[in-house]
């Protein structure tokens, strides 16, 4: 994916500011930030081209966790290098709110942590491995949440290498999967 979809910085809007992490995406629609705002868009910022298409993978862990009717049309790489994180944020750019945000870590773990529908509501931390999932839905959809920081990797896959060695040691991905579009209202006959 990362070939046909080589990972880029994106900006704060308004201040430009970039973000540490590095980002790309696959399916239908690509969420980019820049000094324009956050959108979803159907081509990649740099080059152009179209997203590359959602991997099997990602649509199987869609169907079996998410459990939602409507088939995804987005899948958000964040690409955290060691040092990086994400400060907290929801996930409200996408017309569908009813549909739950599907997280899927990969790489070093990560201290996620998680508040309430309001910035200053109380937060916790959970330790994301990975292989973990994490489906952000319901009465929740809209929690505020980030990554404090990331963990020391280890051997994450049992074999003495990087669990994403073409990335770097120590990286974490994760692929944040997600349904855009509110669903074409059905007429009755």
């Amino acid at each position: 994916m990362l070939a046909a979809a080589p990972p880029y910085t994106p900006r704060m809007p308004r201040t430009g500011k970039p973000f540490s992490v590095r980002m790309s995406n696959a399916g239908p629609l690509g969420w980019v930030s820049d000094a324009a705002g956050y959108r979803y868009q159907p081509d990649h910022p740099e080059t152009g081209a179209p997203w590359p298409p959602l991997p099997p993978t990602v649509r199987r862990a869609w169907a079996e966790l998410a459990a939602y009717v409507h088939p995804p049309e987005a899948c958000l790489i964040n690409l955290y290098a060691p040092g990086t994180r994400m400060g907290l944020h929801q996930d409200r750019d996408e017309t569908d709110l009813a549909a739950p945000v599907l997280s899927l870590s990969l790489g070093a773990p990560a201290l996620f942590r998680y508040g309430g529908l309001k910035r200053g509501d109380p937060t916790r931390s959970v330790r994301l491995e990975p292989g973990d999932a994490l489906v952000i839905g319901g009465p929740s959809r809209l929690i505020f949440h980030g990554v404090d920081r990331i963990l020391p990797a280890g051997d994450l896959l049992g074999t003495g290498e990087p669990a994403l060695p073409r990335i770097g040691p120590g990286w974490r991905c994760n692929l944040t999967v997600r349904r855009v579009s509110a669903p074409a209202a059905t007429v009755p006959a």
